[in-house]
């Protein structure tokens, strides 16, 4: 047995050794949301990139936070302020670790929209100068995109994109050849919202710092699937939200650098981020705190670092593995549909699967799904430019996440024949 035998024979084992220790039924019976009906049929649910299901722990941590915890934080004294300050900054505690980051370099945001604007308005309002460049990728989510333009609009900055190959893959030469001593932010995703290209950015991250720029991680579809730590990974900023980590809505993360945080002036101003005011100054507060303006989400802070620890429980590297393999029994059915086109086929990729048929239009396709109970999302995935690089306005897209069973993907593929049938 050769080297290379050897190896693949070795992975395939490992993955099967993870997949007859992955009960996933019994984590389904977490989620309550997917045992309901829809259209009168068992939902399917494979729209796990735009937002998860929550399990129960989640939903119950929200509802015991609202009934026996429920006072604002950092500002009371009594008793019941003082257990959801423990409770909010325990939360902190947990995402910081989570990350392998340090408590302070975490500010609680909204999502990672919120979390990129903030990144763009202060960092790139405050430091970015005439004539310095911006580098984003072909592949970018609009919130890493519009952020970017706004600020090179207003400090007269150049945005530079990093092109792709046609299997979804950044073009690493052209890349290296965007670096110059001009470049001063690399802003890129951890993994394609569309198409699941999971990016080497530990290797982009050296390369931007070796010509003094400043990266941030766009990680919306990267910390829910991959174990993602900060340091190790050298990046500047990292953004992620809750929702699509079995977490609510309205809950996002940003890690950033201390010594960059420092730096940075406030993004809102209110109470909170103080220090002292009067009506000739202002102090503002230290780290995380001086970008937390107003009362911060401190029940759905606590919900975020309780779906943390359920995915934890269960193993990121166990769950990546189980949702690769519903991905290639996916792609094994899918791809030799006639008039089915794959966008998205990097080898290197999470459980997205991205794609089109000639000639019917995918909102129409994703109807006719609905009425099969599977949910699938259709459309430009707040991706347009990465669309209009492979020459489609709308596509349509499954994608997995830890609950996800084989027989949904049965499902999704027979639903997908009798759709296409009426074409």
């Amino acid at each position: 047995m050769n080297r290379a035998t050897f190896v693949v024979d070795f992975r395939c084992k490992a993955m099967e050794q993870i997949k007859s220790r992955y009960d996933v039924e019994s984590y389904r019976k977490d989620f309550p949301l997917l045992h309901t009906e829809m259209n009168g049929k068992p939902l399917v649910y494979l729209d796990n990139a735009a937002t998860t299901q929550k399990p129960q722990v989640v939903i119950d941590s929200i509802v015991e936070a609202y009934t026996t915890c429920n006072a604002n934080v950092h500002r009371g004294v009594y008793r019941l302020s003082r257990e959801a300050t423990e409770r909010h900054e325990a939360a902190r505690a947990t995402v910081a670790k989570f990350i392998g980051a340090d408590s302070r370099e975490i500010l609680f945001t909204r999502g990672t929209t919120e979390s990129l604007n903030l990144v763009a308005s202060t960092y790139g309002m405050e430091f970015l100068q005439p004539r310095d460049e911006i580098i984003v990728s072909t592949m970018e989510h609009h919130s890493n995109i519009v952020p970017w333009q706004q600020v090179a609009l207003r400090r007269g900055c150049t945005l530079r994109v990093i092109p792709i190959h046609d299997d979804g893959s950044l073009d690493q030469e052209a890349y290296r050849s965007l670096l110059t001593e001009r470049t001063r932010l690399v802003s890129i995703a951890h993994v394609s919202n569309v198409l699941g290209t999971i990016n080497p950015i530990r290797e982009m991250i050296a390369e931007a710092h070796a010509v003094g720029a400043v990266v941030v991680i766009d990680g919306a579809q990267g910390a829910a699937h991959e174990v993602v730590d900060v340091k190790e990974l050298d990046c500047d900023f990292y953004a992620f939200s809750g929702h699509k980590l079995y977490a609510p809505t309205g809950i996002g993360v940003l890690y950033g650098k201390a010594e960059l945080l420092e730096k940075m002036p406030p993004y809102q101003f209110g109470g909170e981020m103080i220090e002292k005011v009067t009506f000739e100054q202002t102090t503002f507060n230290t780290i995380p705190y001086k970008f937390e303006a107003g009362t911060p989400n401190f029940v759905g802070s606590v919900a975020l670092a309780k779906a943390i620890e359920y995915v934890q429980g269960i193993g990121l590297e166990a769950i990546g593995a189980h949702e690769k393999h519903l991905l290639r029994m996916a792609v094994d059915e899918v791809a030799p549909l006639k008039g089915v086109r794959l966008i998205g086929t990097a080898p290197n990729k999470e459980a997205v699967l991205t794609f089109v048929v000639d000639g019917v239009h995918p909102y129409d396709l994703v109807l006719l799904m609905d009425q099969q109970g599977i949910a699938l999302r259709s459309g430009h995935h707040c991706a347009e430019p990465l669309l209009d690089r492979f020459g489609v306005t709308s596509t349509l897209r499954a994608s997995f996440a830890l609950y996800n069973t084989e027989a949904d993907v049965h499902a999704f593929v027979a639903a997908l024949r009798r759709a296409l049938s009426f074409f």
